[in-house]
Formats: C-alpha cells, sequence, structure tokens
C-alpha cells in the first residue's frame, strides 16, 4: 500500500498536502481500492468556505457514492477539472493526478488532529 510518508491523512480516508496556508486534497490509495473503479467525482463548494469535517463533494463508483469530508476549515480555492473527464485518475493516481481540491485553510491548530503515515497505517491495518 502506497501511502507517502510527507503527507497527512484522516480517518475518513482523505489524504492532504500542506503548502504554506494552502492543502491539496484526494482520497488514499486504501479509500478508492475499497470504493472501486470510480467513474463521476461531483464538487460543488468551489469559491465556498467548508467547515472541517463538513462534507465538500462526493465520489461516486460502480458499486457506491461515498461522502468527502472536509479535513480542514477553508474556502476551496480549485477543483481538479481534469477529474469531470477522467475520474479513474482517483484510482490509477490517487496522490498526483488524482487530487480532488485545492484549499486555502483558516486555522493552523487544525492540523494538529491530521495523522501521520504511521498512525494513518495503524488505522487501515496496514
Amino acid at each position: 500500500m502506497n501511502l507517502p510518508e510527507e503527507l497527512k491523512y484522516t480517518k475518513d480516508h482523505e489524504w492532504i498536502r500542506i503548502d504554506g496556508d494552502e492543502a491539496t486534497i484526494g482520497i488514499t490509495e486504501f479509500a478508492q481500492s475499497e470504493l472501486g473503479d470510480i467513474v463521476y467525482v461531483d464538487v460543488d463548494t468551489l469559491d465556498e468556505t467548508v467547515d472541517k469535517d463538513e462534507v465538500f463533494g462526493t465520489v461516486e463508483a460502480v458499486k457506491t457514492v461515498s461522502d468527502l469530508f472536509m479535513p480542514l476549515t477553508g474556502e476551496v480555492i480549485e477543483f481538479n477539472e481534469t477529474l469531470e473527464d477522467e475520474p479513474e485518475l482517483v484510482n490509477s493516481s490517487p496522490y498526483e493526478e488524482g487530487w480532488m481540491i485545492k484549499i486555502k485553510f483558516s486555522d493552523e491548530s487544525e492540523l494538529d488532529s491530521l495523522l501521520d503515515a504511521e498512525d494513518y497505517k495503524a488505522l487501515i491495518g496496514a
């Protein structure tokens, strides 16, 4: 299982790449493997401020639809529009081309609630 050490993770299986006061967010390799083939990613919160643990979108797989939870309070500043035509990138490249949103986060103290790679491995039993 690929779990990049430089990323942070949530119990809801999102990954977070921090860059200053911005963060890129997607779902983990574990999450995409559990969901199966991703057929649609819906994010309708662009340019909105979304609170930590609130739903910022959904991901639809052949078998199910799953909510995407905001790992940090912040404004959604970008959606990976490539996913509109190629949602399968979430399966093939979850940590690179399959990223979902970029946010400008507002509360740095929330970073303390995120998991590192070791804690996330323990959570999923990897």
